[in-house]
C-alpha cells in the first residue's frame, strides 16, 4: 500500500456496530484526516462515501466485522468499486495500553490497511453461497433443538411413573417410541401420569417437526452444493454437509483464497512454527475455522475406513513410526489441498484426484 500510494490518497478504517459505524480517515503518510459517525443504513453508507471522497482519492477501506454488522457497508462499497479489506479486531496489548473507543478502533483498522497487515478480501455475500449459509444456519439450529428434545424426552421417561415407564420400555426403536408418544391421549390433568403423557407428547411432536425440517433443509442444501461444486460432492467421504461447510469458508468470490496453503491455514490444518534459538520445531495449529477443521476430520475418518489409497497411506506412515493423530493431521492437510483443487483452482488446471503425499 505505501509503495504505490501518494500523500493525497485516503485510507478509511471503520469500526462497525448494530446501529452506528465509526470511521476514521488517514492519508498515505499516516496523518489522521478526520472522523465520522454514521447510522448503519443506506443513507449512512452514502454519507460515508461522500465524506471520504471530500478528503481525497479513496485508496481503500478497512472494515472490522464484514461478516456481521459490517456486511451491509462492505457490500455497498464493493458495489461502488471501492477496495475493501477485512480487518481483525485490534491487538489486545495495544488496546490495553492505549484504551478503547470506537474512533481508536477505526483508526487502528485504517492503519492495519496502510501497513499491509489487513489483506483479506471480504466475502461478497450476494450469491448462492449466501443462500447456503442461510439454510445451514437454520439446519444447524434445528439439529441442536432436536438433540435437546430427545435428551429431554429420555429424562422425563426415566422419572415417569412406573406404570407408564414399563409401557414405554416395551417399545423397540426410536421412531416407534416417538410416534407412540406423539399419539398419546393424556386425558384430564388429574395425575402425574397424565401430566407426564402431556409433556412427552408435546416434546415428541416437536422432535418429529424438527426432524422433518432438518430433512427439508438437507434436500435444499444437496441441490445447491451439487450446482456449485458437483465434483466435490462426489469425492469419497465428502457429502453435501462437508461441501456446504467448505463453500461457506471459501465464499462466493473464490479468488480470495490465493493458494492451497492459504486454505489450509483457514482450516487450521497447517503447522505453526514454534522455533527458538537452536530449537527448530512446529506445534499443533488450534486456530482457523473450527467447523471446517471438524469437517476435514470427518472426511479423514470416513476414508480411513473404506478408501484404499488412504488405507495404503496409513499403513505406510505407521511403519515409519507415525502415530494415529499425526497421520490424521497429515491426511487433513491432504484433504484441504484436494478441496482447494475442486473449489479454487482454475478449471483448466483442476485435478480430479491429487496424489497422496
Amino acid at each position: 500500500m505505501s509503495e504505490t500510494a501518494s500523500s493525497a490518497d485516503v485510507i478509511v478504517g471503520v469500526d462497525t456496530h448494530k446501529l452506528t459505524h465509526a470511521a476514521v480517515a488517514i492519508n498515505a503518510l499516516g496523518a489522521r484526516l478526520g472522523s465520522l459517525t454514521i447510522p448503519a443504513s443506506s443513507r449512512g453508507y452514502q454519507a460515508l462515501q461522500a465524506w471520504a471522497r471530500s478528503l481525497g482519492v479513496i485508496r481503500a477501506f478497512g472494515i472490522e466485522g464484514t461478516g456481521s454488522y459490517g456486511a451491509g457497508l462492505s457490500r455497498f462499497l464493493c458495489e461502488h468499486n471501492h477496495p475493501v479489506f477485512e480487518v481483525s479486531r485490534p491487538n489486545r496489548q495495544l488496546r490495553h495500553q492505549k484504551g478503547k473507543d470506537d474512533a481508536l478502533d477505526a483508526e487502528s483498522a485504517a492503519r492495519s490497511v496502510l501497513a499491509g497487515q489487513a489483506t483479506a478480501l471480504p466475502k461478497s455475500g450476494t450469491n448462492a453461497v449466501e443462500m447456503i449459509r442461510h439454510l445451514k444456519v437454520a439446519r444447524d439450529t434445528a439439529v441442536k433443538a432436536r438433540s435437546q428434545a430427545m435428551q429431554t424426552l429420555k429424562a422425563i421417561i426415566v422419572s415417569a411413573p412406573s406404570v407408564l415407564r414399563k409401557q414405554l420400555d416395551r417399545l423397540s426403536g426410536k421412531m416407534t417410541l416417538l410416534r407412540h408418544l406423539a399419539a398419546l391421549r393424556p386425558g384430564p390433568l388429574t395425575s402425574t401420569t397424565a401430566s407426564a403423557k402431556t409433556g412427552l407428547r408435546a416434546i415428541a411432536r416437536r422432535w418429529l417437526a424438527l426432524d422433518a425440517e432438518v430433512k427439508d433443509h438437507d434436500v435444499h442444501l444437496k441441490l445447491l452444493t451439487q450446482q456449485l461444486a458437483p465434483d466435490l460432492v462426489q469425492a469419497h467421504g465428502i457429502g453435501a454437509g462437508t461441501a456446504a461447510e467448505m463453500l461457506l469458508l471459501v465464499g462466493d468470490n473464490r479468488e480470495r483464497i490465493h493458494s492451497e496453503a492459504a486454505l489450509a491455514k483457514l482450516c487450521g490444518v497447517c503447522p505453526v512454527p514454534a522455533s527458538s534459538g537452536k530449537t527448530s520445531r512446529h506445534r499443533l495449529n488450534r486456530g482457523g475455522h473450527r467447523q471446517a477443521n471438524a469437517a476435514l476430520y470427518r472426511v479423514v475418518i470416513v476414508r480411513m475406513r473404506a478408501h484404499q489409497p488412504t488405507l495404503d497411506y496409513v499403513k505406510r506412515r505407521t511403519t515409519e513410526g507415525k502415530s494415529k493423530p499425526e497421520i490424521i493431521r497429515c491426511l487433513k492437510r491432504f484433504v484441504a489441498r484436494e478441496i482447494f483443487d475442486y473449489l479454487c483452482r482454475p478449471s483448466n488446471a483442476q485435478r480430479s484426484a491429487p496424489a497422496m503425499p
